[in-house]
Parts: C-alpha cells; structure tokens; sequence
C-alpha cells in the first residue's frame, strides 16, 4: 500500500497493463506500479476479454502488431479493445503511454490523428509538459501550470487536430498537457513533432480515458533521471483514495464535473 502526499487513507488501484504482440513497455509499467508505487499490476494478452478485476487499466509504449499500416491499426481489432470500451463506458480508468496514445486514437476513444514527426525522424530526448487541466484522474494531484520533464521515444507522434476540433478539446478541458519549455511557455523549439498546438496529451470528454506521448513510468525513479512521471499515477492514487478503498467500489461519474 502507498500513501499520497498528506492523504491519510491508504489505497488499493488495481491494474491492468494490455500487451499487443509487439509492445515493448509494459514491463517498465509494471514495475513501476509494483515495486515503485506498491500497487497491484497484472499484464493482460491482447485476446483477454475479462476486465472487471481491474480499476485501471495502462496500454503501454511500442510497436503493437509491428505498427503496419498505421500505429495502433491494426491493434484496435484485438479482441480485448472492445472491452476496454466498455470498461471506460463503465468508468474505468484507461492510460494510453505512447504506442497506447496512438492505439486510443485509432480506435476512436480519443479524437484526433497521429502523423509521422514533423523531422520525418524517429525522436529520443526530454521535453518539458505543461499541465493545463486538472480536471482528471491522472493529474488530480498536481497544480495548475505545472511543468513535468518526461522523456519521449517515438516516430510517429505528431498529433493532428483540425482548428474546429483543437477549440471544441480546449473549450471542454480535454487537453490535459502540451509541450513547452522548462518555465511553461509554448514555443516551436519545445515542441519535439510538430503536434498541433503543441498538443502532448488528451483526456475523453468524460476525463476517464487519458493518452499522451510522453513516457511517465521511465521517469518515475531517481536512476532513471527523473521521477516527475511517478506524479502522474500518485494522482491516480489520490482521486481513488477520495472515492473510497478501490475505484471499482465507487459508482461511476464524469471526472470533469465536480462531485
């Protein structure tokens, strides 16, 4: 069991880690929500259709179904995505890291596009995240304005939205965090692929489904560089220590809108 900060109540999140043939992260994931957070992970085959042992469920980083046609294109038609639609139609938590983003937005439960970078070059490096929503489960426990340094590891991670699309997210608090540099300004310079608006990370209208680029479990531990990545699944942790002992015991509700 792991305390958040001042919360005095110790919490239980039960998760999930979704392997595709061809991921490559979700054993950093579990790892850092085992021995890192101290909570329960289970990794979870592509063909699993039973969810309801999980709160949370993560869709890690790499090249699911070798990214043919698209990333994420063909792994939308695992068996076991229909069920994470309905696990977050039901109000379960879903974290997309990187390749997940990318499998997320091709299945239709975040909007948008990926392109390739706007290099046309694979890009591995640190950037600067500025928090602008804290308005869902995954970044409950942070300030507004925050600026997280994570590290980013991806080809095809350009992320697409038409003008009308980018103020109908921004209007709705659905872009949850956006490339800058270390004070929290928006430059060109920052942004690491060219993503509209410098766009890093979304959340669903309903806040539950979260999905962006950077890598939080590679920067959860002093060796790694880093931990600013630990705060994103503490936020977890806090939102469910205020809804009781395990998510899955609460009734489900928009995270978006105040209780």
């Amino acid at each position: 069991m792991v305390k958040f900060g001042a919360t005095s109540a110790e919490v239980q999140v039960n998760y999930g880690v979704i392997v595709f043939p061809g991921s490559n992260c979700e054993r950093d994931a579990v790892h850092v929500l085992t021995q890192v957070m101290g909570q329960r992970a289970d990794l979870v085959w592509h063909e699993m259709t039973d969810l309801s042992a999980f709160d949370c469920l993560v869709l890690p980083g790499g090249f699911a179904h070798g990214d043919y046609l698209r990333a994420g294109a063909i792994a939308r038609f695992s068996p076991v995505m229909e069920s994470v639609r309905r696990f977050a139609a039901d109000g379960g938590l879903v974290l997309g890291i990187c390749n997940g983003f990318q499998v997320l937005v091709e299945a239709g439960m975040l909007p948008g596009a990926m392109l390739q970078n706007a290099s046309l070059r694979f890009v591995c490096r640190w950037v600067h995240l500025r928090v602008d929503s804290l308005a869902t489960p995954f970044t409950a426990g942070l300030s507004e304005s925050s600026v997280l340094r994570l590290p980013v590891a991806h080809h095809e991670g350009s992320y697409f939205l038409d003008p009308p699309t980018l103020a109908e997210l921004e209007a709705h608090g659905q872009i949850v965090v956006r490339y800058c540099d270390e004070r929290g300004v928006l430059a060109p310079e920052a942004n690491p692929n060219g993503s509209t608006g410098s766009v890093a990370g979304v959340c669903n209208l309903s806040g539950n489904v979260f999905g962006l680029m950077p890598h939080p479990e590679r920067c959860a531990e002093p060796l790694l560089g880093g931990t600013d990545g630990r705060l994103i699944f503490e936020s977890v942790e806090r939102w469910a220590a205020e809804r009781g002992a395990r998510i899955g015991a609460a009734p489900a509700r928009n995270p978006l809108v105040p209780s």
